[in-house]
């Protein structure tokens, strides 16, 4: 009996054993073991996310519009910007900006269009300051696949996909009309023009002369000057049109640049209130003008929509989709009556 009893005994410890063992299986593993699966799952999720990020960061990366402006250091340019800024953040693309010192610096302008060429962006936004010149590099870019919108001037070639930019032959004359009206319709006038070879120069200078002498048989229009923009070139520009023509009735500047030195010339040589000053652009020095009877008013253009409508238009185009031939952005006349109005405001720079 003593026998059976220890053999029942350590049968039933065996088997109390073996449950034992049975049931460590389910028991939770190490806390050591816990914290390795805990680290790999954790790796693995982050793994993931940066996987996202890295697509998205490359994705947004690979979206690059470069904008080649004519100028940079002009208020009109900053406000281009501006828009173009805007478009790429609501877009989602990068942009880079820039543009040389003056409006008369050709060669480095081709710099940073090859340049921005070199980095094989997805689409680029080019105010020409010579088209001609600018053309090699229209090639290269149509040879690559690589859409050119224009903007502002724009760009005299069939490569461009579209030009977004103020009609400035229409906009000139009506900046003729205006001036013709200030003077009676008779007299000499004279012009400063910001170049010879820029689109946007030829219309703003041929628009307000085909205009006086198709339109106005009393006025004289003088040969035009050309001061690049600089305020300092178009201030000697303009005063040689004065001291040539002492009865000179009123001046055109065909842009911030060239109107800046026109009321400079008229204020150095005592000739306010003698002269009318008809501008193109607005900028601080327009408007002070204005404000002051110094001039008489300007065609505004709206920079900001230039710059946000040319890189809309660079990510259609590099999406595919289609543009219009032109894409005008609209220009207004603004003087001291109308400068403070809502309708102005939104569109003048200082």
């Amino acid at each position: 009996m003593r026998i059976k009893k220890l053999l029942v005994l350590g049968l039933s410890v065996a088997m109390a054993m073996g449950v034992m063992t049975g049931c460590s299986t389910d028991k939770p593993a190490p806390k050591d073991e816990q914290k390795t699966e805990t680290s790999k799952q954790e790796e693995k999720t982050e793994e993931k996310v940066e996987e996202k990020n890295e697509e998205k960061t490359e994705g947004e990366a690979e979206i690059v519009i470069p904008v080649v402006s004519k100028g940079f250091q002009h208020q009109f340019w900053q406000a281009v910007k501006m828009g173009a800024e805007q478009a790429a953040e609501e877009l989602g693309v990068s942009i880079t900006f820039e543009g040389p010192e003056t409006e008369d610096q050709i060669d480095k302008q081709l710099e940073m269009l090859q340049a921005a060429l070199a980095k094989n962006p997805q689409a680029i936004c080019l105010a020409a300051l010579d088209s001609k010149a600018a053309t090699p590099y229209l090639e290269q870019a149509d040879a690559a696949g690589i859409p050119v919108i224009g903007f502002d001037s724009g760009v005299d070639s069939p490569i461009v996909k579209t030009t977004c930019a103020t009609d400035n032959y229409a906009a000139a004359a009506a900046a003729a009309h205006k001036m013709a009206e200030l003077i009676g319709g008779e007299g000499k006038v004279g012009l400063v023009v910001h170049g010879q070879t820029s689109q946007s120069a030829k219309d703003r200078r041929d628009g307000f002369m085909d205009t006086m002498k198709n339109e106005y048989p009393n006025i004289t229009v003088l040969e035009p000057q050309y001061g690049d923009g600089d305020h300092a070139k178009s201030t000697e520009a303009a005063k040689a049109i004065i001291t040539a023509n002492p009865d000179v009735k009123g001046i055109y500047g065909a842009n911030e640049g060239s109107v800046a030195g026109v009321i400079n010339a008229v204020k150095e040589l005592n000739q306010v209130g003698k002269i009318t000053i008809v501008g193109f652009d607005s900028g601080k020095i327009m408007i002070d003008a204005i404000n002051s009877g110094v001039a008489a008013g300007s065609i505004t253009q709206d920079p900001v929509g230039i710059g946000y409508k040319a890189v809309e238009a660079a990510y259609k185009a590099y999406k595919g989709e289609e543009n219009p031939e032109f894409i005008d952005t609209g220009f207004k006349w603004f003087d001291k009556t109308n400068i403070d109005t809502p309708e102005i405001q939104a569109v003048i720079y200082e």
